[in-house]
């Protein structure tokens, strides 16, 4: 099946219990049982089931089932937001005096969540780039896992999968990449090298901006040396299923970080048109940059412009398909103050992958709590605007932004 024919078809193709063409809301906290050896099995993982939503929930089983078919992972666990996946899988194979090898360019968000690991004694060394040298130069015998984002937001640089992923496993370590930004529909990195792929669901998954989420699917192809990965070793037994069943069953049930049955369904039904508005987005977001690019005094980031320097990695890893976020920089913050304030069509919101364009100066709001450095890093400036590009007409999104550029200069 082709992209569009799996969303619709592709884990879902005998139905449910009731007939029904998409999954029931199941929006209850427990679920009850005729007797309770029934329940002591279910608790005891040696009978299928459900007991309560935190352990887990039919909603949530059918959008697992739904994108872990799009990523072709062995299994996948929803969680309440991306930044919850994101902790759930670090957490699930790190432990204190560990260490982590990730990008610099990262979404502010996740660099927070580094230093928040910091005060658990995990430790993360950043690099300027993930390559095969850089990798293999800061591997230590404290190095659990390789963390990078397939197409960093808003820095826009694109990350080598399969020379990341070759240099990972050459150290006997995982790569986990964050492919929100990219989407199955760029790329599906777990067919690259990647061992886990992680996603916001509320950005392009979602598509609505309706619902928070995340998402993480296991591979399944990396052994684990038990030896190495000692946060595993309770799951020894279970070979290349270990991390799952450890992020499952522990990290993903104890913390409590599970996706609400209402977020499930909103997610799965918005996920159903995610190649439809990924193919518009990606095609209105390169006729804007392109537009913006002609204007002398605007400095425009896409990756579908000839001048990017990852404009070729675009056609080799993700089929020239630029992605929906471009950013600008004004030339001073009280200049990009005045674009987007003057934006007519544009919402300024803090969100990206909404079908609606969404716009924002990242230095003031997402970056706040970032030195200098970070952002830089993440290719934030003082002046740098952001621009989540939406399913509008390209006309009418081209003309608005020019209109506002123009009332900038007067």
């Amino acid at each position: 099946m082709k992209f569009n024919t799996k969303l619709l078809h592709g884990a879902t193709k005998n139905g449910y219990g009731q007939r029904e063409i998409l999954p029931p809301i199941s929006q209850v906290s427990a679920f009850q049982y005729e007797n309770m050896e029934e329940l002591e099995k279910v608790f005891a993982h040696k009978s299928m089931g459900y007991a309560y939503t935190r352990i887990g929930n039919p909603t949530l089983s059918a959008f697992e089932q739904k994108i872990n078919a799009l990523e072709g992972g062995i299994g996948a666990i929803s969680c309440s937001s991306g930044m919850s996946a994101i902790s759930a899988a670090l957490l699930a194979v790190c432990e204190s005096g560990d260490e982590i090898i990730a990008g610099k360019g990262l979404y502010g968000g996740t660099i927070d969540l580094l230093h928040d690991l910091e005060k658990l004694g995990i430790h993360t060394v950043f690099a300027d780039v993930l390559d095969e040298k850089t990798i293999s130069e800061l591997v230590t015998e404290k190095t659990k896992v390789v963390f990078g984002e397939v197409i960093s937001n808003p820095s826009l640089t694109v990350l080598n999968i399969a020379e990341a992923s070759e240099a990972a496993h050459k150290a006997g370590i995982p790569l986990f990449v964050d492919s929100t930004t990219a989407t199955p529909y760029l790329v599906t990195p777990l067919r690259l090298g990647a061992d886990v792929v992680i996603h916001s669901t509320s950005k392009y998954i979602n598509g609505g901006g309706n619902s928070i989420g995340g998402i993480i699917v296991d591979g399944g192809q990396f052994v684990w040396d038990f030896q190495k990965h000692t946060a595993l070793s309770e799951f020894l037994k279970y070979g290349k299923m270990a991390f799952l069943l450890r992020l499952r069953t522990d990290l993903w049930e104890n913390l409590g970080g599970c996706m609400a049955p209402m977020n499930a369904y909103l997610s799965y039904i918005g996920a159903d048109t995610l190649g439809l508005r990924m193919d518009r987005i990606c095609k209105n977001a390169d006729a804007l940059a392109h537009a913006l690019a002609k204007e002398a005094d605007l400095t425009v980031n896409y990756l579908t412009l000839s001048t990017h320097p990852y404009h070729a990695a675009v056609k080799k890893q993700l089929g020239g398909l630029g992605g929906g976020i471009l950013t600008f920089r004004a030339g001073s913050k009280k200049r990009a103050f005045a674009i987007i304030n003057a934006l007519q069509y544009a919402m300024i919101a803090s969100n990206i992958g909404d079908l609606r364009t969404l716009v924002i100066h990242p230095a003031s709001t997402l970056y706040l709590r970032s030195g200098r450095e970070e952002m830089e890093a993440a290719g934030v400036y003082e002046d740098t605007i952001r621009v989540s590009v939406g399913i509008e007409d390209s006309e009418d999104l081209i003309a608005d932004f020019l209109q506002a550029v123009k009332s900038s200069r007067e």
